[in-house]
C-alpha cells in the first residue's frame, strides 16, 4: 500500500492545534476579527456614502431612514400612505384591465407626480407592487376602494394620452424590459379572482331580480370562517354602485338577496334548487320507501297473476307465476290452478292493505305531532294551514231564496237515528248522576286565561 506524504500547512491560529470540541478556535478567531478591523482605514461618520438611485430620495421627508446596513447602504422605509400611492398608481396605470402588461413607464410616471420627493426606478416600484400584494398589506376591501379611486381618473389621462404626442418614455437603464414576465403573477391571480367575483355577483343579481320571491332558493347558514368574511367584505364595496342606483324597496332587497346568493355560490355552498313554496324537507325515509317498492312489485305481481289466470301464456307472464309459486309445492298445470292464483293474488292484496295502513298510521301520527307543535308556536299558522282553498265558481251565484230554501230542507227534516239497547242502558245509569252547576265565564276569567297565551 502506498504511503502518502501529507504536508503540514502551519498551526492553528491563535495556538489551538487539534483541540476539538465547540471552544475551538474561539480565540483565534477573536483575535484575527480584531486584527482585520483594526487594519480597515476609519470611515467618516457625518458624511455617509449616498445610496443608489431607486431606494431612496434626499429630500424625502416621509422617507423614514434607519440604521445602515454593511456596506453604508440604507433602506427605504415604506409608509402606508406611499403603499396606497404606489396602489393607486398601479390602479390608474392598468386602467381597471388585468391583462395589460406594458404599463411600467405609465406607473413610474403617476407615482412621480404622486410622490415627487421620492426616487424609484421602474423595476424597484413594480417590485414593491408585487410585495404589497403578496404579503397582504391592504385587505380586499381596501384593495377594492383605492381601484374605485383610481379607474374613474384613469379616463382623463388616457384622453389627454391621445390629445399629447406620442412618446414613450425610456427608462434610464436600456436593458429593463417593458413587458412584465413572471412578476405580475400574484398580481393578475388577485385580480382575476376580484373579476370572477365581481361577474359572479353581477349574475346572481341579475337572476334574482327577474325571479319571482316565492321561487327564490333557501339560502344555507354558513360558518363565520376567515375566508368567508373576506368574501363578504371583499363584495361589499361592490354594492355600492346596485344600491346607489336602487330606487325601490323591492330592489334593494333583490340586490341583497343576490348578493347573499353570490356569497354561496363564491365559497361553494349547497343551494337548493326547490323554491320557497315547498316548505319543509320532502325527504322521505328509507322504510316507508322500501315499503311502497314493495307495494309496487306487488302490484305488478297481481296484474301478471290476473293476466295468467284470464288465459294469457306468454313466455314472460309464465316466467312471473312461476317465480311468485317458487318454494311451495303448486304446480301450473295441476287441476286447481285457478283456486291458487285466486289465493295468491288474495294473500297479495291482503299484504298491500297491509303496508298502507303503516304508511297511512305515520302519516297521520307525524300530522298531528306538527300540528300540536305549530299549535304552541304559532296559533295564526295552524289555522291558515287547516282552511281549505278558495275555489271560485263560473257559474252565477244562487240567490238568498235558494239558499234559504236549500238549508231549510237540511235543517228541518226529521232523522231517525238507529238506537241499539244500549243506549237505553247507558241512559239509566246516567240518570243517577247529580247534574253540574251551571259556569258562568265573565270577561275578565277569558281576559286571564288569553294572558299567557302566545298570541
Amino acid at each position: 500500500m502506498m504511503e502518502l506524504n501529507r504536508t503540514r500547512k502551519g498551526p492553528l491560529p491563535g495556538g489551538r492545534q487539534g483541540a476539538s470540541g465547540a471552544g475551538a478556535g474561539r480565540g483565534s478567531m477573536r483575535t484575527a476579527s480584531r486584527a482585520r478591523g483594526a487594519a480597515r482605514p476609519p470611515s467618516s461618520p457625518s458624511h455617509p456614502s449616498s445610496p443608489p438611485a431607486g431606494l431612496v430620495s434626499a429630500g424625502s421627508s416621509r422617507a423614514q431612514q434607519s440604521a445602515p446596513a454593511s456596506g453604508g447602504v440604507r433602506r427605504m422605509r415604506w409608509t402606508t400612505q406611499m403603499n396606497s400611492n404606489v396602489l393607486r398608481a398601479y390602479f390608474r396605470a392598468k386602467g381597471g384591465e388585468t391583462g395589460c402588461l406594458a404599463y411600467r413607464a405609465r406607473m413610474h410616471r403617476l407615482f412621480a407626480e404622486l410622490e415627487p420627493s421620492l426616487t424609484v426606478t421602474e423595476q424597484n416600484l413594480a417590485d414593491r407592487v408585487r410585495y404589497i400584494l403578496r404579503s397582504n398589506i391592504f385587505d380586499v376591501a381596501e384593495l377594492e376602494r383605492l381601484r374605485r379611486e383610481a379607474v374613474p381618473s384613469s379616463e382623463e389621462n388616457a384622453t389627454a394620452e391621445d390629445a399629447a404626442p406620442q412618446m414613450v418614455e425610456q427608462p434610464a437603464n436600456v436593458n429593463t424590459p417593458v413587458v412584465v414576465d413572471s412578476n405580475d403573477d400574484g398580481t393578475v391571480a388577485q385580480e382575476l379572482e376580484l373579476e370572477h367575483m365581481r361577474s359572479t355577483l353581477e349574475e346572481a343579481i341579475v337572476e334574482t331580480r327577474s325571479m319571482p320571491l316565492e321561487n327564490r332558493p333557501r339560502l344555507p347558514r354558513i360558518a363565520l370562517s376567515k375566508r368567508n368574511r373576506a368574501v363578504v367584505r371583499a363584495l361589499n364595496p361592490m354594492l355600492v354602485t346596485y344600491l346607489e342606483a336602487s330606487r325601490e324597496l323591492c330592489e334593494t332587497d333583490s340586490i341583497l338577496f343576490g348578493a347573499a346568493l353570490a356569497v354561496c355560490h363564491i365559497i361553494g355552498a349547497k343551494v337548493s334548487t326547490a323554491g320557497r313554496a315547498t316548505g319543509h324537507s320532502s325527504a322521505i325515509p328509507a322504510w316507508r320507501r322500501r315499503i311502497e317498492e314493495r307495494i309496487a312489485k306487488a302490484r305488478a305481481l297481481i296484474g301478471r297473476l290476473i293476466c295468467f289466470r284470464s288465459g294469457n301464456n306468454r313466455p314472460k307472464i309464465v316466467r312471473t307465476v312461476r317465480m311468485a309459486f317458487a318454494g311451495t309445492n303448486v304446480s301450473l298445470f295441476q287441476p286447481d290452478i285457478t283456486q291458487k292464483l285466486t289465493e295468491r293474488i288474495d294473500d297479495l292484496k291482503q299484504r298491500i292493505a297491509a303496508w298502507g295502513k303503516r304508511i297511512r298510521r305515520y302519516t297521520e301520527r307525524s300530522t298531528r305531532f306538527n300540528q300540536n307543535r305549530l299549535f304552541q308556536s304559532d296559533q295564526k299558522r295552524l289555522y291558515e294551514s287547516l282552511e281549505r282553498p278558495m275555489v271560485s265558481g263560473t257559474g252565477p251565484a244562487p240567490n238568498q231564496a235558494d239558499t234559504v230554501a236549500f238549508w231549510r230542507g237540511l235543517w228541518s227534516e226529521p232523522v231517525n237515528h238507529s238506537e241499539g239497547p244500549w243506549t237505553e242502558v247507558v241512559a239509566s245509569q246516567c240518570a243517577g248522576i247529580t247534574p253540574m252547576d251551571p259556569v258562568i265565564i265573565t270577561p275578565d276569567d277569558v281576559a286571564e286565561a288569553v294572558r299567557r297565551a302566545p298570541n
